[in-house]
């Protein structure tokens, strides 16, 4: 067994599948591990240069908050989609200059603090820190939107993260967030946000449609150290002729997908990054799962002094409800 470079002595040890012991690194560090997971060679071939998006004049701040304090009306059937399907792509969830304001600061955020080098790059809890990034991750549009997919009235964050997947970045793995975020609750979900208009060639999220596909792979064994997991899960859903939805995102459009959706999402073949904005929310009253697991990452830092079991609740995890009416 080739042992995973990206893993530390102790989170390598055991079987390829043991998993039961603690992230013991940082989340970049997690990021380089998980994107190593991805089955098959990056494709080959020069990058393509998408058209410029024109998103036309740009609101300030206060006007992209004013639109985020709106909310956005989810109706009975679409929830109903997102039962069934366990995803649901809603368009004109933001407008085009409040995405291109978005794009614009997390890519100062990005800039600043991540290694230019490094393909896939990523950045957490930004909202403890820009106001313009607080008021999209509690705004009562999103907030409101993941309220009423999940049936109840109270959410609260489990984090905000930046994800950029830089020209001629890979895949990402077949996975499902159950698998990463540490809460004992099916009623979790998270917001994909794309902050420019996100063509195939570009690498959009892409969803295996069903609430019920996640029984086919359970029996599929992860693999810490290689790509066997990906692998497996890919021969399951095409065995099992699953529909993926791997469509294009238009400017504003927004996908929200369950914690037990799987999901992937392709290479960036573009001269672009592919910069998205992903806000992860969980009904109010839930509890840390019994025995957090490596693939969680750095969970503490996300929702500070709840220990397994325990309810969650700090003042990182903040309350957004459902608006009245």
């Amino acid at each position: 067994m080739t042992r995973n470079p990206h893993l530390s002595e102790s989170t390598a040890a055991g079987a390829a599948s043991d998993v039961g012991v603690e992230w013991d690194r940082g989340n970049d560090q997690w990021w380089d591990w998980y994107m190593s997971l991805a089955d098959g060679p990056a494709p080959a071939g020069p990058l393509i240069d998408v058209t410029p998006h024109d998103p036309g004049p740009l609101p300030s701040d206060d006007e992209v908050a004013a639109e985020l304090a709106e909310p956005y009306r989810v109706t009975a059937e679409q929830v109903r989609q997102f039962e069934a399907e366990a995803f649901i792509k809603l368009p004109g969830v933001l407008s085009a200059g409040t995405v291109e304001r978005l794009r614009m600061r997390i890519r100062e955020m990005l800039d600043e603090s991540v290694d230019p080098a490094v393909g896939f790059q990523s950045r957490e809890m930004m909202w403890l820190h820009d106001d313009l990034i607080r008021s999209a991750v509690l705004s009562p549009r999103i907030g409101g939107i993941s309220a009423a997919l999940l049936a109840t009235r109270r959410v609260r964050l489990y984090h905000d993260n930046a994800l950029s997947k830089e020209p001629g970045s890979g895949r990402t793995p077949w996975h499902y967030d159950a698998h990463h975020f540490p809460l004992d609750s099916p009623k979790v979900l998270t917001a994909w946000i794309p902050l420019q208009p996100t063509p195939r060639e570009m690498g959009p999220l892409a969803f295996a449609k069903g609430a019920e596909v996640e029984k086919l792979v359970a029996d599929v064994e992860f693999d810490k150290h290689g790509t066997s997991y990906d692998r497996g899960v890919s021969d399951v859903f095409r065995a099992h002729e699953v529909a993926v939805e791997d469509g294009p995102f238009a400017a504003g459009e927004v996908s929200f997908h369950s914690a037990g959706c799987f999901h992937t999402a392709g290479a960036n073949r573009t001269m672009t990054a592919r910069v998205v904005l992903a806000t992860t929310y969980f009904a109010d009253g839930t509890r840390v799962v019994p025995s957090p697991t490596m693939v969680s990452g750095d969970w503490r830092k996300f929702i500070p002094g709840a220990e397994p079991g325990e309810r969650v609740d700090s003042p990182r995890n903040p309350l957004l409800e459902l608006p009245a009416g």
